[in-house]
């Protein structure tokens, strides 16, 4: 979920930053845990970690973002994000807790800086700008954008898309939607992934540009390939990191980044990467 702020500095940055931490209290739910009156206290787990609650790994996403992270038909929240996250903390000796809150919210640090919680992970492209307020994991996914479109349009590319006049959407925030900006389209934005998906079924967009796993994800469903098509592939060269507070505990951030490499080392990567996505490591689109 490639979500990337235009470029804010100095107190400005400070300013939104420090404005969305003070309206968190009323944004997002939580699950797999209590959520009640744990903003901004601490405590330790294993190896001296501080945690916004007793015995948690509290990790700020949006849902939904199938394969990322969704509720399967439980309820419960799974998905190659929540995976990938339950490495470290198993390592900690601590569960994971799952708050579903807005994507700006987590992408701007505010969620982290507040301690609503203590990684974001959100399917979130590492760029520079957010680099400014969030700390990053080492890159654990790499990313490609890619365009959905109803069958029919006779599209191949964005180019085409633009020749035909037809209506672009795209989720907000996203690197995705700054990718197309950058192309010279203003497309219609849709406040996340679910949401960009019903406008295209329901005619309000022609193509949808969305991150190539999501979109491989729904191809998967027939409603979806009856009557929607895979048109190009966008390689955009992003990367996903887990996000942190900006200075965050650097042995939060050595732990997550060690069972990160020790997952592609013997091999525990590559069988949650099936799981998830049906084909190894650089087999995707």
């Amino acid at each position: 979920m490639a979500l990337s702020p235009k470029g804010r500095r100095g107190y400005a940055v400070g300013a939104l930053a420090l404005t969305a931490a003070l309206a968190l209290s009323a944004c997002g739910s939580e699950s797999g845990g209590s959520s009640s009156g744990t903003t901004g206290a601490s405590a330790s787990a294993a190896g001296g970690v501080k945690l916004v609650q007793p015995g948690k790994l509290t990790v700020c996403t949006n849902i939904p973002y199938e394969p990322f992270q969704f509720k399967d038909d439980s309820g419960k929240i799974v998905g190659f994000d929540v995976d990938i996250v339950d490495l470290a903390a198993k390592k900690l000796g601590v569960t994971q807790n799952i708050v579903d809150i807005d994507f700006a919210v987590i992408k701007s640090g505010a969620a982290m800086a507040a301690g609503k919680c203590d990684v974001a992970a959100a399917g979130m492209t590492i760029t520079d700008e957010r680099k400014q307020n969030i700390d990053f994991s080492e890159p654990y996914f790499d990313a490609t954008q890619a365009l959905l479109a109803k069958k029919g349009t006779g599209a191949k590319s964005l180019e085409d898309i633009k020749a035909k006049n037809l209506k672009l959407g795209a989720q907000a925030s996203t690197t995705g939607l700054d990718y197309v900006k950058k192309q010279g389209f203003n497309p219609t934005e849709y406040a996340d992934s679910a949401k960009e998906l019903l406008a295209l079924q329901a005619g309000q967009a022609d193509a949808i540009v969305q991150d190539l796993p999501v979109v491989l994800t729904w191809l998967k469903k027939p409603e979806i390939a009856e009557k929607f098509e895979l048109i190009a592939s966008l390689d955009t060269g992003e990367q996903y990191g887990i996000g942190l507070k900006k200075g965050a505990d650097p042995t939060l951030l050595k732990t997550i980044n060690e069972e990160i490499t020790k997952a592609k080392q013997d091999g525990n990567y590559e069988k949650i990467y099936v799981k998830w996505f049906g084909k190894k490591p650089g087999e995707l689109g």
